[in-house]
């Protein structure tokens, strides 16, 4: 693999912070290429247990090279609080392994107070919004209204540009929803105790991956959440405001001439879904107790219990697609290790009628899953490193979902540890 993006197949949350994590030792860089601070990454190594929100989870492998890509909401608070999280536990992180492209607009302080307020007013038609000041960001990036990394270099004209869009802002945050405006005191604070501890960070990243080229380094991307969760192509509006498909990798990167050889798509051996939005194969009541405290199930940034369903195929297969998946990594296999018999989500019934297909936004309210079952295989799978050592009917459970989404599964999943992995 010599340029691979790692992407979620679902609605995220699927592990693709672990894969990473285990991929890494193949590859020279690691780039995040979209998204921000709004979701996290679970990695679990022998430096401990880490919920990662905008660092690229390949930093803690030597002599790995880790960037933030244009494409990335670079919230500098945030960032700067989590880099000192990481390194209180031993991992040292420097400009020589993670690098800020001076392209990436940066997230200001009002971005987290506008998506608070929208979510206030919108009460009972909440988006389901993480308040990580997502959508405001990206709604400003494409009105050309924020302020990029590099500008951090430009004191004089910072400083006047951000006047400018506090003034502009200002208006909103008065005038729309009532509430306190934003100082230059506030901005010179936010200035002082982020971002000019990030600003060392900062370098043409464009540059840096167009040598790593030359030099036929590997790089892996990095995406956050998942297909069903993208901007042009997800459960309109429950998305994020970026986009989460492989395609972009090379745009949000800063190297739009790389082609992808790899994309490996990461799917949970069933489904889970954190916030608002249609979500086909739910389950409820104790089923979905039992499931959400085996998979410990819980939002690694906000804490949120996660919603939780058997494996959706028809989801899973319309992930693939948009994904243009090469291979897949099926994770969490040993948390069904409990079950008797394994709900699984064939299809959906829209209108009355049995589908394959994944449907249009405003269909998926009343659709329906039409659910099977199969044998479970009622043992612990936990310490399986081989293929043929996994019961059959787990190996019958992997071959179903590989057929019926029509992409090979070549890494399974059976514990959260970077080692707990079986190859195939």
């Amino acid at each position: 693999m010599q340029n691979c993006a790692i992407v979620g197949i679902n609605w995220g949350d699927e592990g693709k912070g672990r894969m990473v994590d285990l991929l890494t030792e193949d590859f020279d860089v690691v780039v995040r290429y979209q998204g921000g601070g709004n979701a996290g990454h679970t990695v679990i190594n022998e430096k401990g247990e880490f919920a990662l929100h905008l660092l690229p989870s390949g930093i803690f492998r030597d002599g790995v090279v880790n960037i933030l890509g244009n494409g990335v909401a670079l919230d500098p608070e945030n960032l700067w609080t989590e880099i000192q999280e990481v390194t209180a536990k031993g991992v040292a992180i420097t400009p020589d392994n993670l690098k800020i492209s001076d392209r990436a607009s940066l997230l200001l302080p009002w971005h987290r107070d506008l998506d608070g307020l929208e979510e206030a007013r919108l009460a009972d038609k909440q988006y389901g919004s993480t308040k990580q000041g997502i959508a405001p960001f990206y709604s400003d990036k494409y009105q050309k209204k924020t302020i990029l990394a590099g500008e951090l270099f430009y004191e004089e004209e910072l400083r006047s540009h951000l006047a400018d869009l506090m003034e502009w802002k200002n208006l909103t945050l008065t005038q729309v929803y009532g509430a306190p405006a934003c100082t230059m005191e506030d901005l010179e604070a936010w200035l002082a105790n982020f971002c000019d501890k990030i600003k060392p960070f900062v370098c043409d990243t464009g540059a840096y991956l167009r040598d790593a080229q030359k030099q036929g380094k590997r790089v892996l991307f990095e995406a956050q959440l998942g297909a069903l969760r993208d901007l042009d192509y997800g459960i309109i509006p429950y998305t994020t405001s970026s986009n989460t498909i492989a395609a972009y990798a090379p745009i949000g990167a800063g190297l739009p001439s790389l082609k992808l050889t790899d994309v490996i798509g990461v799917v949970k051996a069933y489904s889970t879904c954190v916030g608002e939005g249609p979500f086909v194969c739910e389950m409820f009541g104790d089923e979905a107790e039992v499931l959400r405290a085996e998979g410990h199930e819980y939002g690694a940034k906000t804490g949120r219990p996660r919603r939780v369903g058997p494996i959706d195929l028809v989801a899973t297969r319309y992930g693939v697609e948009v994904q243009s998946a090469t291979a897949i990594a099926l994770t969490k296999l040993d948390v069904l290790s409990y079950m008797d018999k394994i709900p699984v989500c064939t299809r959906y019934e829209v209108r009355g009628e049995q589908v394959d297909y994944f449907p249009f936004p405003m269909d998926l309210a009343d659709a329906k899953p039409v659910i099977k079952y199969v044998d479970g295989w009622k043992s612990d799978v936990s310490s399986v490193r081989q293929w043929e050592d996994l019961p059959k009917a787990a190996q019958d459970y992997v071959l179903m979902i590989e057929k019926a989404i029509g992409c090979p599964i070549t890494y399974v999943s059976v514990g959260p540890e970077r080692e707990s992995i079986i190859l195939r």
